[in-house]
């Protein structure tokens, strides 16, 4: 469990290189931050509060306040046999900790750090705590009996709504759908999804919280249903466009992940196959109602963690077949009822409509209050050099002669000339 909670802190790091070398080069300092801030502000919060909130015993909706401050859990291995509590916490913490990090990469190139900074601690408290509760905690959804094995309801719907309200709210980039707004490093981008890919055994196949035969079909569905998805997504790109590409594959893997995280334990791995070669499929073709509907989630956190993550968690109400825990319910193929399916479109839906309306209102309260958007001057010149003061990308050598040029001087030089290498504008 040690090893599993070190591989899921893991994930966060790498979804700040995925999520950088996503963006244009003038802001991927600034992506990269707002993901390492959600480890700080999510950890704090979580251990004061967060775990009691999510796994106190409280009532259907809340956790009680048992674990305030982690009062009581140094000593006590009382809620998972066998697992020290504070190993148990920190294990849940990484996934609170991940799940705040995926929201950002709807509102990319255009946030302010600090106000992101508040949003973080806002959400977790009156969302990811609370959800989690819900579904793993003891609480409503988990009482109707709904499956969310890793958290594709709690982790990805959540963080997909959550993203959609923030990029409602922020609104659309200076250019979008006008100006080439390319991905600025691929190498970035595949290592971070490496990274997310090697992190992820330690997502599901760490939430058994045991190493045994659940942990071992986890661990294999895991990596069956990602190279099936990385499959199914290039396969589109070569039939509707004509050329796989990197990006493809890194996020059709991506969304292989997010769709077997809520079954990886209850289905058979030639399911796994066909339900990662799906979500690839599928995903490709919903990251583009972006277009169509008008919304600018710039790194298609719509398209890839609430589409792929609900179709995950609705697949559950049909292909469920594994018994290997207690209570499990089968799907519909294998003789399960139309309760279960029923349970698992309703998980979703709840969960989305939820984060995405008070992910709406802290967005706004917080525009309202202290701007959440950088002014339009920061957002054409470079939001690294706004917001942290920095550039990525050291390209000073490219203009020998300004070594007299004043600093600030020297780095609006540096921002047009990544600008000018990457087609952003």
């Amino acid at each position: 469990m040690l090893a599993s909670t070190a591989l899921v802190l893991l994930m966060t790091p790498g979804l700040a290189f995925f999520y950088g070398g996503m963006t244009r080069a003038k802001s991927v300092l600034n992506m990269m931050m707002m993901s390492w801030v959600a480890i700080i502000t999510v950890t704090l919060a979580w251990v004061l509060y967060g775990d009691s909130l999510a796994f106190g015993k409280g009532n259907g909706f809340i956790g009680g306040l048992e674990y305030v401050g982690e009062h009581g859990l140094v000593n006590s291995a009382t809620r998972v046999a066998g697992i020290p509590d504070l190993v148990f916490s920190a294990f849940q913490l990484t996934f609170a900790v991940i799940t705040v990090a995926l929201i950002s990469g709807a509102i990319a190139d255009r946030a302010k750090f600090g106000p992101w900074a508040v949003f973080t601690v806002a959400w977790a408290t009156l969302v990811y705590f609370p959800v989690a509760h819900w579904v793993w905690g003891g609480g409503w959804l988990s009482k109707l009996g709904i499956e969310d094995f890793a958290g594709g309801t709690v982790v990805h719907v959540n963080a997909g709504a959550a993203g959609l309200a923030l990029a409602l709210v922020i609104g659309k980039r200076k250019g979008w759908g006008k100006d080439p707004m390319r991905p600025h490093n691929l190498t970035l981008v595949l290592l971070g999804a490496g990274l997310l890919w090697f992190g992820w055994f330690g997502f599901n196949a760490g939430s058994e919280l045991a190493a045994d035969q659940t942990a071992a079909l986890a661990f294999m569905n895991t990596q069956v249903a990602t190279a099936a998805a990385a499959g199914g997504w290039l396969l589109v790109e070569r039939f509707r466009d004509g050329k796989p590409t990197t990006l493809g594959v890194a996020s059709g893997a991506v969304a292989g992940l997010v769709a077997i995280t809520p079954a990886c334990a209850f289905i058979a791995p030639w399911a796994a196959i066909l339900l990662g070669g799906a979500a690839g499929v599928i995903c490709c073709y919903a990251i583009g109602l972006k277009h169509r509907l008008g919304f600018d989630d710039a790194l298609d956190v719509v398209g890839v963690h609430l589409v792929g993550g609900a179709f995950g968690a609705l697949s559950l109400g049909f292909l469920a077949a594994y018994p290997l825990l207690s209570g499990q319910r089968k799907g519909l193929f294998y003789g399960g009822g139309i309760e279960q399916l029923g349970v698992q479109a309703l998980g979703p839906v709840v969960v989305g409509l939820y984060s995405f309306t008070i992910a709406w209102i802290i967005g706004k309260v917080i525009d309202k209050t202290m701007g959440f958007r950088v002014a339009e001057e920061d957002e054409v010149t470079g939001i690294d050099l706004a917001e942290h003061a920095e550039t990525a990308y050291d390209l000073g050598s490219v203009h020998p002669g300004n070594a007299a040029m004043p600093r600030a001087g020297q780095e609006a030089v540096a921002a047009r000339d990544v600008e000018s290498v990457t087609g952003a504008r």
